[in-house]
């Protein structure tokens, strides 16, 4: 997609959620979610993914699912994912940030929120 002829900077963002609470509550930091962006990141990279008219790999503070947590979700399309190792990273690289397709499996629950 050429950044010239798309209103967006980038065609797809994923954001991790890396949220940390101290009071005991669930949160995707207590799963592995700073490892699971990092291999996000380095997934995009080897894949020739990121930068300008590509895919943008962010951290987030809390996105109010932790009870599916850790998630992440892709934009444009709003899609949520609860993940639980590299394996599903990976997956979600390949198939939904390199080829477009939704990862059924990994989908996060509607109903489930904070």
């Amino acid at each position: 997609m050429s950044q010239s002829t798309d209103p967006s900077y980038y065609e797809r963002h994923i954001f991790f959620c890396l949220n940390k609470r101290d009071n005991g509550e669930a949160c995707c930091s207590d799963h592995n979610a700073d490892a699971a962006y990092a291999r996000c990141k380095s997934q995009v990279k080897a894949h020739g993914l990121n930068g300008p008219g590509k895919v943008r790999v962010n951290k987030s503070g809390c996105l109010d699912r932790c009870a599916a947590g850790p998630v992440v979700v892709v934009y444009p399309e709003a899609v949520w994912y609860s993940y639980v190792d590299a394996a599903d990273i990976d997956e979600i690289v390949e198939s939904h940030l390199k080829n477009g397709q939704v990862v059924e499996r990994l989908l996060t629950p509607p109903h489930l929120g904070r």
